[in-house]
């Protein structure tokens, strides 16, 4: 899949596919004011054009952005060498949502009726910790 940010400074090239998940957690919605539409890359992910700008949100994630424009580009899971990206940078791409994480933590302003699966922050944690 190709995409860009915004002012197009910068290119994304990532593995195609058509599912996404949605990050309901307080961090992900300061970010982005409201959910992140991830699209969860499984293998190479390359960007050119300007380099993106990183900030270390936690002890094993980075969050990128355009430094620009301030197009929210991904949450880059350290440990696992993973980019999550933002679906929105793929305009011409179609996704199905198919995981809702952290479900605990969504406001009740917005509902989602999709039938993914859907897991606590607890449930996440003990996930990935094993």
């Amino acid at each position: 899949m190709k995409g860009q940010c915004l002012c197009g400074a910068i290119e994304i090239n990532a593995p195609s596919t058509d599912h996404i998940a949605l990050c309901h957690c307080s961090m992900c919605r300061r970010w982005g004011g409201g959910p992140m539409h991830a699209v969860h890359c499984e293998g190479d992910v390359s960007f050119s054009g300007a380099s993106p700008s990183r900030y270390p949100s936690s002890d094993w994630a980075e969050r990128g952005f355009c430094g620009q424009c301030g197009t929210h580009l991904f949450y880059y899971l350290i440990p696992a060498d993973q980019y999550i990206l933002s679906a929105g940078l793929f305009s011409e791409q179609s996704f199905t949502v198919d995981q809702e994480i952290f479900v605990d933590e969504k406001p009740e302003y917005y509902p989602f009726t999709s039938d993914s699966v859907k897991m606590t922050g607890a449930e996440v944690f003990a996930q990935y910790s094993q």
